[in-house]
């Protein structure tokens, strides 16, 4: 269940991370802020005469973008890829690139819109609540820190409404639709292990990327046209220069603006197309221009991490716990009070399981708080962090989730194969996850060759 601590996080605003509030500030807006810069209508009719003096530099099928918009979205960008030491490119690239994404984003905001996605304030209250936790923060510590860096709280709420509703939207769009067969399990577990010998799943490659979109229906000539794109992209990476800037001046992906990065990822994250040309590379090297049904990629891989051998033995925990969940009745300081007396009557001898049986919010309360054997992965990285400091039968003190406040205590550990169904399990979570990321390229194509665009950003 969706609700169940034992379900990894993956809510895109996790990535916030526990930071200082400069650097919040900026990873934060990156995250929201440049998702949703574009969520507020045009400017009407009625609007103030700055508003009429704004001139407009794009229509998106029934909506407009204007130069205000553009330069704020601009400015925005400019700053987090200073944070990022990233060279930025001439201003007349970074604003078309900047205008094509704030397209993309208006595009999928407009068929949330006609879908009927609404994001409720509760959901945008436990979101706020979620980072300000992260950054290590109270809610008035993280408004405040928000405020000194002149960003308005209410504008931040309306950024993480606009990025959770096109999260849902690729959810309904893309996520929901993705099917996995037996067929495909099986050809993932025979190819990592015959990869026993070479570099494994268990690697990790920090990669950075650009991708060169064609659209559905290029004419041969369109398509020769940014096949040179790609290579002069390709060429001026190989020459040493900066990859993230080349990206930010050439690359059509969703994380142009962010300078290509895709983060450290495992093999089975990573587009099958990827993983190929990853064999042959080592750190600091560019590959050749590739094809997918998307269009040209380029990829260059900044590091590599953990290669070793494939091995079925991993370390099992079995655990079991007690959560006082946080929501519109219980309060955090609340929850852990609850948390606090429960631990103070277990170190004073009570039967842990009986009350998790009669004070837990889990599913697993009628069990005692039993949650059976976990592997790595199975919870929230907060729980997990938890539990990896507990020693067999410790009890630990209080812990905070996104889900409310725990206790944990690790029951016994073990070293083992996973079991042939964990390990077609987590196969299929594999597959899935990369068939997703690759189908999630392909849906912006589309949306992006069928939304009715009017540039007029050069009538400057």
């Amino acid at each position: 269940m969706a609700s169940d601590p034992i379900v990894p996080a993956n809510f895109h605003l996790a990535a916030a991370g526990a930071v200082a509030p400069r650097r919040l500030l900026l990873g934060l807006l990156l995250t929201v802020a440049c998702a949703a810069a574009t969520a507020q209508p045009a400017p009407n009719a009625g609007g103030a005469k700055l508003q009429l003096l704004d001139r407009v530099v794009a229509v998106v099928n029934k909506d407009v973008i204007t130069q205000s918009q553009l330069e704020e979205r601009v400015g925005l960008v400019t700053r987090q890829l200073n944070q990022q030491n990233v060279q930025l490119p001439e201003r007349a690239t970074l604003d078309h690139q900047v205008l094509e994404r704030m397209i993309m984003d208006r595009a999928q905001l407009q068929l949330a819109e006609d879908s009927g996605i609404k994001i409720d304030d509760l959901q945008v209250d436990r979101a706020v609540d979620r980072i300000a936790e992260q950054n290590k923060l109270s809610l008035a510590q993280f408004r405040q820190a928000l405020e000194h860096d002149g960003v308005s709280f209410d504008k931040l709420r309306d950024d993480i409404r606009t990025e959770i509703t096109l999260a849902r939207l690729r959810e309904r769009e893309v996520d929901s639709k993705i099917q996995v067969t037996d067929s495909e399990i099986d050809n993932y577990l025979a190819d990592n292990t015959a990869r026993k010998v070479r570099e494994t799943a268990n690697a990790e490659y920090d990669v950075s990327h650009i991708l060169v979109r064609v659209p559905e229906g290029a004419t041969p000539e369109q398509v020769e046209t940014l096949h040179a794109r790609a290579t002069e992209a390709m060429k001026e990476a190989r020459t040493g220069a900066d990859f993230a800037k080349i990206a930010v001046t050439f690359s059509d992906a969703p994380d142009a603006l962010q300078g290509g990065g895709l983060g450290w990822r495992t093999r089975d994250r990573l587009p099958d197309l990827f993983v190929g040309a990853l064999d042959n590379m080592q750190p600091g090297d560019t590959s050749d221009v590739m094809r997918s049904p998307a269009g040209f990629h380029v990829i260059h891989l900044n590091d590599r991490r953990g290669v070793r051998q494939v091995s079925g033995d991993v370390e099992q925990t079995h655990a079991r716990h007690i959560l006082v969940r946080t929501n519109e009745l219980v309060s955090d300081a609340d929850a852990k009070r609850r948390i606090e007396q429960l631990r103070a009557r277990i170190v004073q001898g009570e039967d842990f399981a009986e009350l998790a049986r009669l004070n837990s919010d889990d599913s697993s309360a009628p069990r005692g708080g039993d949650l059976g054997w976990l592997y790595p992965g199975d919870t929230v990285p907060d729980f997990e962090a938890a539990l990896a400091k507990l020693k067999p039968q410790e009890l630990s003190e209080p812990v905070r989730t996104p889900f409310g406040w725990h206790l944990i205590q690790v029951l016994e550990r073990r070293r083992g194969d996973m079991s042939s169904d964990r390990q077609r399990l987590e196969a299929r979570k594999a597959v899935r996850e990369r068939k997703a990321d690759e189908a999630f390229e392909e849906w912006l194509r589309e949306l992006r060759d069928r939304t009715y665009t009017e540039y007029r950003l050069d009538d400057r």
